[in-house]
């Protein structure tokens, strides 16, 4: 069975609520992946969901953590929380890279994708600055050093190009309503566009792959149209099954 660590895709909202003269706040928990997780087990593919507020305690520090899984997925989370551990941030105190880490597990075998969201990529006004760190190098993309999203609230054409892949994307496929705006590198295979940019591309790190779809993979920017496609689920464990496949042994 493959396995995946996804970290991210979760958040924690805070309302405050005016009642004429009195007001009182609520905190909720979130999560956007549950689609994703259903389509990925629906394919036999094992998946562990490392929430964003754990990920600075929890990430892992080591390559033999990191070789635990087939396959890690970073979903709407900024470097910030990969970089800045309760040790660094609170304590003033030396701590392991885990994106350095993460880049040398790829490089020797290992298997990375991105998905897109307000904190993946550059993101919501740069704020998730992954350009500047040491992912950049590994992804099959460049990354712009601002605010890349493109907002599509009246829907953006999904598109088949070339690849592996491409198979998954029938022209049935709905719209999207936004994503991160990405460069391929000379060296990577595109395999689907969105609108007239980058949706899916794929590429080679060391002995190891990486990919990244630059949409949500589940609501807003992924709309629960697509998410009840009957090709959603095919597409997303498709995408994780071409990464698994290409780890080294």
């Amino acid at each position: 069975m493959t396995k995946v660590l996804l970290a991210g895709e979760t958040w924690i909202s805070e309302a405050t609520h005016y009642k004429g003269f009195d007001s009182f706040t609520s905190v909720t928990f979130h999560s956007g992946a549950d689609d994703y997780i259903a389509a990925l087990n629906s394919h036999d593919i094992e998946v562990t969901h490392m929430a964003a507020h754990d990920v600075p305690q929890k990430f892992p520090t080591t390559a033999a953590e990191l070789s635990h899984y087939d396959v890690i997925v970073l979903s709407d989370i900024g470097a910030n929380s990969f970089q800045l551990p309760p040790e660094t941030w609170l304590e003033g105190k030396a701590s392991a890279d885990r994106l350095g880490v993460l880049a040398q597990w790829v490089h020797d075998g290992g298997a990375l994708m991105m998905a897109g969201g307000y904190l993946s990529f550059q993101g919501f006004q740069a704020r998730a600055n992954f350009a500047r760190s040491l992912i950049a190098p590994v992804l099959p993309v460049t990354m712009s050093d601002y605010d890349d999203r493109i907002e599509a609230s009246e829907g953006a054409v999904v598109r088949a190009t070339k690849g592996e892949l491409s198979s998954l994307v029938s022209p049935d496929a709905p719209v999207l309503l936004g994503y991160n705006k990405v460069q391929a590198k000379d060296d990577a295979v595109v395999h689907a566009t969105v609108g007239d940019d980058v949706l899916i591309a794929t590429g080679a790190y060391g002995s190891g792959r990486t990919l990244v779809w630059t949409s949500d993979i589940g609501p807003h920017w992924c709309p629960q149209s697509f998410v009840e496609w009957s090709g959603f689920q095919p597409l997303m464990a498709g995408m994780i099954q071409w990464l698994a496949n290409g780890k080294a042994e």
